[in-house]
């Protein structure tokens, strides 16, 4: 599976980005797919993961209420809808997607098999 992480770009304290990941070589079927980022000076963090079992979905509590992730599998593509944003969201963006089961494993970015390269988030205050 080969990952494009897309969307980035520079936006002003309190507006919205869209963060695409379109998958090619094959589809997301059977895999949690996560965001995670990473800022200069920072380790990579978790951001937010949809799960293929049950669907569910997990955030990481800086963005709790202001980013949605979701997934469209026609389009093979995981969104991340990112609203209300702050200067400390600025940071390389990446996608992962593994077949973990698990959200600890994902969480922690372990169990994730396939990563995209990041897309730039700037947020000016």
């Amino acid at each position: 599976v080969q990952l494009q992480a897309s969307g980035g770009g520079l936006v002003q304290a309190g507006g919205s980005l869209r963060l695409s990941c379109a998958a090619s070589g094959r589809t997301f079927s059977g895999y949690d797919v996560g965001w995670y980022r990473q800022a200069p000076g920072k380790e990579r963090e978790f951001v937010a993961a949809t799960m293929w079992s049950g669907g569910r979905t997990h955030y990481a509590d800086s963005v709790k209420g202001r980013f949605t992730i979701s997934r469209d599998n026609a389009k093979n593509t995981v969104y991340l809808q990112m609203n209300s944003l702050k200067p400390e969201d600025t940071a390389v963006y990446y996608c992962a997607a593994g077949l973990t089961g698990s959200v600890t494993l994902v969480r922690n970015g372990n169990g994730m098999d396939y990563w995209g390269k990041g897309t730039q988030v700037t947020v000016s205050s």
